[in-house]
């Protein structure tokens, strides 16, 4: 094998690395960030988005997602190796070093910067720094909150808000009560995911809802969603959106009790399940969502 060989080798070797510490092989958190920024693009333009802003915030959606996972990992790497589900993480095998994880999260933020240049706003330009703050700041919050996941739905909700400020100039009240359906919705899908890791978060002193909520994760979980969907139906219903949108919350409430079958008996493979299956709820939201609009405009038109 020659050096050229060896090289490239050990340089796929480290791409892989990084992807995986970014977790781009597992887009189940892109898609949970992605669609309640969808919602907000959709809502604030009533159905006619700027196609521009939704490309950059979708490209906007990983980069900060990826960033999201570095710091996480980087903030968990002395609790990763005592949790079987991260303990082969890049960080916490020691495959990747800290410095290394600076560079690559401060390389993510810079696209990130650079991708939204074209939205110059004011505003726009003060939630992004705020929502670099709660993306940088979550993974330390498990260390004093009690519910750190409601913290989680800030931070992946706040795409809504960032997208009525780049296409609005403004944030209305309906954009924080669906920041708010985000928290409620953040929370249930969360604890979902905190009941796999129950046993060893109690054993390293990590504070999660299903921690919190004891015996009540369940019912916490399942009122959760109901919050969350009540919040989204009644910024529809505001807006005046007709059958499709509430067929999509319909569907969403028809998972959400699916779920409930999935993590009533707390098996971590079934709660781990039910966290995977929130892309479908959140994707259905999204369609009543789109769809009515696309109707109704046909319908106009």
């Amino acid at each position: 094998m020659t050096v050229m060989e060896i090289s490239g080798e050990r340089l796929r070797e480290r791409l892989d690395l990084y992807e995986r510490l970014m977790r781009l092989d597992k887009p189940i958190g892109i898609l949970l960030l992605l669609w309640p920024t969808l919602w907000g693009l959709w809502l604030s333009a009533l159905g006619r988005p700027d196609w521009l802003v939704v490309g950059i915030f979708v490209l906007g959606t990983v980069l900060m997602r990826s960033a999201g996972c570095v710091i996480n990992d980087l903030a968990d790497r002395n609790f990763d190796p005592h949790v079987a589900r991260t303990r082969d993480r890049p960080l916490a095998a020691g495959r990747v070093s800290g410095r290394e994880a600076l560079v690559l999260f401060a390389a993510l933020v810079a696209c990130a910067f650079v991708l939204v240049l074209p939205l110059r706003s004011w505003l726009f330009g003060v939630l992004c720094v705020a929502a670099l703050f709660l993306a940088a700041s979550y993974p330390f919050t498990k260390r004093f909150l009690a519910i750190p996941q409601a913290y989680l739905g800030v931070a992946f909700g706040f795409g809504i808000p960032m997208a009525y400020a780049a296409q609005l100039g403004s944030v209305p009240a309906e954009a924080w009560w669906l920041l708010l359906a985000n928290v409620f919705w953040a929370v249930a899908y969360d604890t979902e995911y905190a009941m796999v890791d129950r046993a060893d978060d109690i054993q390293l002193g990590i504070r999660t809802s299903a921690i919190t909520f004891g015996r009540a994760d369940v019912a916490a979980v399942m009122l959760c969603y109901a919050l969350a969907l009540g919040l989204v139906g009644m910024v529809g219903h505001a807006l005046g959106l007709g059958h499709l949108f509430y067929v999509g919350l319909v569907l969403a409430a028809g998972i959400a009790g699916y779920h409930y079958t999935l993590i009533r008996e707390r098996d971590p493979q079934r709660c781990f399940k039910a966290f995977l299956h929130n892309n479908w709820l959140g994707a259905s939201v999204f369609a009543g969502i789109a769809l009515d609009f696309l109707v109704n405009r046909g319908i106009a038109a």
